[in-house]
């Protein structure tokens, strides 16, 4: 418990504390407040004053009571024992803290973010006498069964590099603070190693490279993964009004994304949103082990009437651990729900610090946040050469429904991929309401090449093209809305026909039917292709005297409807047999296609 006393509290504004009389303070040290040892962070300097914000309620603390410093900043605590674990926006392990303190979390308790007493089986990758450097491997624990951890020279230590291993355990059972490895820098200091490290929140952890984004994150959901895909290392917004589903977008691609690690923060939600969540995934299955899909996950809770400022804390503290992992040669996905209610706790916190607010009453440092926040993610090369990445997709809750107000806007400016969710499609059970209008992705060229090497080389020309149809469409139900659909020529109410099936076929996923929660890369292509041969072939047939009549009659068109449910995804070949009966059944209409 540290005993240095930097000042005094002088006032109390919420969790905002006016700290006089300070002595050796540091900007964003972390302190504890009063005899309860509240803990905080400084934020501001002013002479012989500062600002505190304090992670938890602040009630009870009166003028003259003793502040004490840390001499450190407000850190993780990184090693075995992450993964599976539900923490805190500060990082507090919220089970433990129950088995303390009762159902509700006592002020001032205080417990180790990593279990002190659990041992971990350990191997080394290093022999006395080799030559380490920082962010290299010198140990292997198996943290789950799909999870090696990699214990890592500390970026942060101490002396000139390289370092030259003196002693080393080669195998055992250890505690996280056993010293597992003993290094001597250039100055011939001595140096221990433990599997456990900390490190700054708001402080990036260095990497070596950072790579061009190349390979998409395959998150199974067709809408996704076909007309706005995001890379491995991107970043995306999904912004959209109270109901129109950004929780369950999450948890889908929580559960069945190609990441090797899920860090979920719910940032400021609905108690019972994070119950459910918290209820939720130990029970859900990983598709690709079998397993738990908590062991790959880690769980950050802050709910709503939690306190403000740890809300704002909890989205470094969730980066970070992403970083830890992409250090370690992971790929993470990151889901924030939501950063809209990080930026309400900035603006709170801004205002009680009287600072001047800008729009909406958000502070103006909020677009250099959000973008200091996005621009953590990447596809790097660590500083041991291997390659991780960390990607964000940031839950938006505009009030309203309305994009255009500062948290959306500034949040479009940082992230290349947009995910807007439409309530018209939500309130017509259309999930995922991903919006095929209002939604972008700036990655389709980056992973464009991927889908070459995996011989699905159409797949750009065929997501061109019925993107182009989808806004033909819209085109055209304005013109049905004024003269009716009757005034169309059967070519052009082709295009409504085939967009409809589209939609309806291929857009919509029902994440309760177990074959179509989940698209596997080559059903998503087939089927999109199947769907545009639809539209060829039947433009073919209409241009030749076919009627719209004739076409809507054909059996394959059910077929083809109900081919998300129907269809396995280790039966791909399935739509190939569809495909056949399609060209068939066109070429008996009226003679258009040989029998192939």
């Amino acid at each position: 418990m540290p005993q240095r006393i930097v000042g005094q509290v002088k006032r109390v504004n919420g969790p905002v504390i006016t700290i006089k009389g300070i002595t050796d303070a540091m900007m964003m040290e972390l302190v504890q407040v009063g005899e309860q040892r509240l803990v905080g962070e400084v934020v501001k300097l002013d002479g012989q004053e500062a600002i505190v914000q304090v992670y938890e309620d602040a009630t009870g603390i009166a003028p003259l009571d003793n502040v004490y410093g840390t001499g450190m900043p407000l850190s993780v605590e990184l090693g075995p024992g992450l993964i599976g674990t539900i923490y805190d926006g500060i990082q507090r392990p919220l089970e433990r803290l129950r088995q303390l303190g009762g159902d509700t979390i006592q002020r001032g308790l205080e417990s180790p973010s990593l279990d002190r007493k659990k041992l971990w089986d350990y191997r080394s990758e290093v022999a006395v006498g080799d030559t380490v450097m920082p962010g290299q491997t010198i140990g292997i624990v198996s943290e789950t069964e799909r999870v090696e951890h990699h214990v890592l020279v500390p970026p942060q230590l101490s002396g000139s590099p390289p370092y030259t291993v003196v002693e080393v355990e080669k195998q055992g059972s250890f505690t996280v603070e056993h010293t597992v490895c003993v290094v001597e820098n250039l100055q011939k200091q001595k140096i221990g190693i433990h599997m456990m490290q900390t490190w700054p929140i708001r402080i990036p952890r260095p990497v070596s490279d950072r790579k061009p984004l190349s390979i998409p994150l395959i998150t199974g959901q067709r809408v996704i993964d076909m007309l706005f895909p995001v890379a491995k290392g991107g970043t995306v917004a999904i912004p959209g009004g109270f109901g129109t589903g950004k929780t369950m977008t999450q948890h889908a691609i929580a559960q069945w994304c190609d990441a090797d690690i899920i860090v979920y923060i719910g940032c400021g939600e609905r108690g019972n949103e994070m119950t459910d969540v918290l209820r939720e995934f130990p029970h859900l299955i990983d598709p690709r082990t079998g397993r738990s899909l908590m062991e790959r996950t880690i769980l950050i809770a802050n709910t709503s009437n939690m306190p403000v400022s740890a809300r704002e804390a909890s989205i470094y503290t969730g980066i970070t651990l992403a970083e830890y992992y992409r250090d370690q040669g992971y790929h993470v996905a990151i889901m924030a729900d939501s950063t809209s209610r990080w930026a309400e706790a900035l603006r709170e916190l801004s205002g009680r610090m009287e600072e001047m607010p800008a729009e909406e009453g958000f502070p103006a440092y909020l677009p250099t946040r959000i973008a200091e926040f996005y621009e953590r993610a990447g596809y790097m090369e660590t500083l041991d050469k291997r390659e991780g990445s960390v990607s964000i997709i940031g839950a938006v809750s505009p009030p309203g429904g309305d994009f255009s107000e500062p948290v959306t806007q500034h949040t479009k400016r940082f992230v290349r991929c947009f995910w807007g969710l439409d309530r018209a499609l939500a309130s017509a059970r259309h999930y995922p309401a991903i919006s095929w209008l209002d939604s972008y992705s700036e990655y389709v060229d980056d992973v464009a090449p991927w889908w070459e090497t995996q011989g699905e080389s159409s797949w750009k020309e065929s997501r061109s093209e019925i993107m182009e149809l989808l806004q033909r469409e819209v085109r055209l139900q304005q013109i049905v809305k004024l003269v009716g659909p009757d005034a169309l020529p059967d070519s052009q109410n082709f295009i409504l026909e085939v967009c409809s099936l589209f939609k309806t076929g291929f857009l919509q996923q029902n994440a309760f039917d177990e074959i179509d929660r989940y698209s596997t890369v080559a059903k998503q292509i087939r089927m999109l292709q199947l769907i545009l041969s639809y539209w060829h072939l039947g433009s073919e047939a209409i241009a030749k005297g076919v009627t719209m009549v004739k076409l809507r009659r054909m059996k394959v068109v059910q077929e083809i409807a109900r081919m998300r449910f129907t269809v396995e995804n280790d039966s791909v070949e399935d739509l190939d047999r569809v495909a056949v009966r399609l060209e068939r059944s066109m070429s008996q209409l009226g003679g258009i296609y040989d029998e192939r």
